[in-house]
Order: C-alpha cells, then structure tokens, then sequence
C-alpha cells in the first residue's frame, strides 16, 4: 500500500518541500566568485553519489515528504556523463524538474533534456561583454552560453531564466544591457545579488549591488509595476515585478539586503551526499553511509534510515544565514562544492 506523504515541517514553522540535488562539484568555468584559476581539489567519482543513489533519495522526499520540487545543480552538472539518464529517472516522481547550468552544453543536449523530463532551466550569464565574461568565467565561451539560451528555447524548456550575479565596478553597468537583451529573448533575469561563497574570499560588503538599486536603474528605462508578482506555492528567492508595458518580468534575489529566510522551503544535497538544510550552513549529514551500509540500495530499511536522516536534519534548520551581522560564519566549501 503506498504511503501517504506528510509535511516535513523545520524548527519555525516551514514547510520543507524543495530540494537541490548537486551531482557533480566540478565545472568546466573558473568564476572568479566561485573558485580558484587551477580549480580545486575534485571530489573523487567513486565518492559521488550515483544516479540510483540520488533517484532514492529524491523518492524518499517526494513520497514520504510531498516534496514537489527537485533542481539539479553542480558544479556543472551538464560536465557529468549520462546527465539525461538522471533526469529520466527522476522526472517519473511527477515533481516540478528543473536546473541551473552555465549553458555552454545546451546546444548538444537541450533537446534531450526536454524529452527526459527536464520541466525548466536557469543559465547564468554575469555578462554581454566579451571581456568581461572572460574575465569573470576565465573562459573564452560567451558564444556557447547564448547558443545555449537558444537552445533552451527551442528545445520548449519552459520558463528558461537567465541568471546574473551583480557586482560593484565589474558587471553592475551591464544591469540595463542584460534586462533588455532577455526582454528581446522572451526569457526571464534574475539578478542576485554578490554572496559571501567565494573561493578566494573575494567577497566584500561594498562588492553588493543592493536588489533596490538594480530595480532603480531597470525602471529608469524600462518602468515597472509598483507591486510584486505575487508568489506561487514555493518560496521565490526572486522578487519578480512586470515590466508596465506587459513584455515580461524581472526579477531579483536579494540574499544578503533583503534575505528570504523566513519564508526558505529548501533543503540541498551535495555531491557526495552530505544533505545540507541552507546554503550556508555549518553543518551536514550523511547521506551516503545510509545508501552504501550493508546491501546497500537493496537494503529491506534503506528508504527508513534515510528518512530518519532527513527529519533530523531538517529539525536542526536555523532561522536564517545572518550575513551581515557580527556572528555569520562563513562556510567552509565553495557554492560549486555545495551545489547552487
């Protein structure tokens, strides 16, 4: 008889419901926000988790926990052979499937991706400047991410977003630029505001373009409506606003000047399968001792000491990341080694 799902409810009263699952920590860019030039010590493919390992756990969140939503993360998950194979085996959970990709393998697999299962996709995009993408990615590949978003859109991956990390004196003239080149393209931006994840501590406060001030300048050129889109049944980390002449929205992701944590319904897996309830938090929990104890996958109580994990897990979830204030501790590990 199926088990029916009951809601996984954290230590203030939210529900749990949207998980991240990074398959791989490696990335075939070298952000300068997100990890050093010669890359970084890769977590050995024996150590990652494997497809059935990852669809189990997913199983496990969505039939016993209602998850409804699942986004593939990296890394870049599409540098991880078989990608599409993942996305099949999850898209049979009936949840809402998405992922965030730097786009530069779109043009190869958006198709395949959309057959799959694959519902929607985020491509970053920090840049329309040759140079300053280079300088930022550390690759000479701007044609291929906009290939991509080609690609995601033809392939009738739908919403395709852009996202774009907005820094002080780097990228933070190209605000306009980048609003105007997705109201032409018929997809979604999203600015993010610069997060204190880097892998040379670059991050510094007055790095941070505030969210107000990206939406200024955009209304500047090209107004908006006074009042946010309302939001769906998930927490939206972007506050998105219609643009008044109705050619889409634009929306922006204020975690360090206007953090969502009240209301965060997210929980991630890394790689390796550390389960991790924030991006910043302190600590995680193994996962992967539960998949590779004993007989492993065919283990008759897998499914109940993986669910016993996850609940603990969840029951640790702080109030929020405290960026900003005197006590915020900075993780440990990179965003590509915990997954976007």
């Amino acid at each position: 008889m199926a088990r029916t799902p009951i809601p996984l409810i954290d230590p203030y009263a939210r529900l749990v419901k949207d998980l991240r699952i990074s398959i791989t920590d490696r990335c075939n860019f070298r952000c300068t926000y997100c990890m050093p030039e010669e890359g970084m010590k890769w977590i050995g493919r024996e150590e990652l988790l494997s497809f059935e390992e990852l669809a189990r756990i997913a199983s496990v969140c969505v039939e016993r926990y209602a998850f409804d939503a699942i986004r593939i993360t990296g890394g870049e998950p599409l540098v991880r052979a078989h990608v599409v194979r993942l996305i099949e085996m999850l898209a049979v959970l009936g949840v809402d499937l998405a992922m965030t990709t730097n786009g530069v393998k779109l043009p190869e697999v958006a198709h395949d991706l959309a057959r799959a299962g694959l519902s929607r996709v985020n491509i970053s995009l920090d840049s329309l400047r040759r140079e300053t993408f280079l300088a930022l990615t550390r690759r000479d590949e701007l044609d291929r991410v906009l290939a991509g978003i080609d690609a995601a859109i033809e392939a009738g991956l739908k919403p395709v977003k852009i996202n774009a990390v907005v820094m002080r004196s780097i990228n933070d003239d190209e605000i306009v630029d980048l609003a105007r080149f997705a109201r032409d393209k018929g997809v979604g931006m999203r600015f993010i505001e610069f997060m204190p994840l880097d892998a040379d501590s670059m991050w510094s406060h007055d790095k941070v373009v505030p969210a107000r001030e990206i939406l200024d300048r955009i209304n500047d050129v090209f107004p908006l409506k006074t009042v946010a889109i309302p939001g769906s049944g998930h927490t939206q980390p972007a506050e998105r606003f219609e643009y008044a002449d109705g050619n889409g929205d634009v929306g922006v992701i204020a975690s360090v000047t206007e953090p969502f944590c009240d209301n965060c319904d997210r929980v991630r897996i890394t790689a390796e399968g550390k389960f991790r309830t924030c991006l910043f938090a302190l600590n995680e929990f193994d996962l992967r001792a539960e998949l590779r104890t004993g007989a492993g996958l065919d283990a008759p109580d897998l499914d109940d000491r993986l669910a016993t994990v996850i609940v603990s897990a969840v029951g640790t979830k702080w109030a929020g990341h405290r960026i900003g204030q005197v006590n915020f501790i900075r993780p440990d590990r990179s965003m590509s080694q915990i997954g976007g």
